[in-house]
């Protein structure tokens, strides 16, 4: 079957790493289920692979991609989750110390064919279309969490998105501002900005430029970089939470003196569990949100969205058709 997949390991050019051809089709294993892909999801956790970051070298070749949508072998139509966790595990995903995510030990989706537990298949909507069913396994699902789980915030709070362009990004936006949230971002690129005003952003920011107002929470993935704005972009009592550090992990100031004694809330968040996938499509389908896809391409051309991808050229999703 046709497959990208990281052949090798190179931290300073992933690009060469990657591989897309032919990989052998999944085996069956009891309590596994086969999954006919028809979309899958790019994701910047699968360049990361390609440099090594959580994908050593004695695991490859591995097929990389978290995010999927297809067919079972009964036909139903499918959105694979793609937290696995280990055996006997029981309760949420997210929590299981010995988890991994599909691609890091399991091939992932990327593929015509993608073999997971049969417990972390979801119904599809009907209607919904694969390349948004394709959308949902990781970014927005680790939106979703974010913003609905772990924020803390109501309808009518003004929350702060660090970040204007990246696939979790689109997704806060798009889901905030469906949940009558007034989302703001913020953007090094101002046509990014803009671009997260068309899709349902209330105000758009140049990074660490000052607010005109302080916010109840900050949805931060990049870092290092904006930490000590997202600490002081805070009213008292509000919180941070923290799903990735694309900048680094490790900021110039903690900022633990503005963090106790404004007493702020900072909250860790990692993807979301298979309920919580559930009532994402849910909530996707009956708001009736698209989410923003940067570029569609047939798997054959993936290397072009992997391209896209590192050089940080993407707006929302990039979404390979099978």
């Amino acid at each position: 079957m046709l497959a990208a997949y990281a052949a090798r390991i190179s931290p300073d050019d992933p690009l060469s790493a990657l591989e897309v051809a032919e990989r052998p089709e999944p085996e069956a294993r009891p309590g596994w289920t086969t999954v006919s892909l028809k979309a899958a999801g790019l994701n910047h956790h699968d360049v990361w692979s390609l440099k090594g970051v959580g994908l050593p070298v004695e695991r490859t070749p591995m097929i990389l991609g978290c995010d999927g949508a297809g067919v079972d072998p009964d036909g139903n139509e499918v959105i694979v989750h793609a937290v696995v966790t280990s055996d006997g595990w029981r309760g949420d995903e997210t929590m299981d110390p010995r988890r991994s995510l599909l691609s890091e030990i399991h091939d992932g989706t990327i593929a015509q064919q993608v073999a997971v537990p049969t417990s972390n298949l979801v119904p599809k909507p009907e209607g919904m279309s694969w390349e948004t069913a394709a959308c949902l396994s990781t970014a927005w699902l680790t939106a979703y969490r974010m913003l609905f789980t772990n924020a803390g915030v109501s309808p009518g709070s003004t929350v702060l998105v660090q970040g204007a362009g990246g696939g979790v990004a689109t997704a806060l936006v798009q889901l905030g501002s469906a949940a009558g949230y007034r989302m703001w971002v913020t953007s090094r690129d101002e046509a990014k900005g803009a671009k997260a005003l068309e899709i349902g952003a209330d105000r758009a920011f140049a990074s660490g430029a000052r607010l005109p107002e302080r916010v109840d929470a900050v949805m931060e993935t990049v870092g290092a970089a904006t930490w000590s704005h997202s600490v002081n972009a805070l009213n008292p009592g509000g919180t941070i939470v923290i799903s990735g550090a694309t900048s680094g992990d490790a900021p110039a100031k903690a900022e633990l003196t503005k963090i106790f004694f404004k007493q702020l809330r900072v909250i860790g968040s990692t993807m979301g569990t298979r309920h919580e996938l559930e009532r994402l499509a849910t909530f996707v389908t009956e708001q009736g949100i698209t989410p923003v896809i940067d570029s569609t391409m047939p798997l054959a051309d993936a290397r072009d969205g992997f391209a896209k991808m590192a050089a940080g050229e993407v707006f929302g999703k990039i979404v390979f058709t099978v």
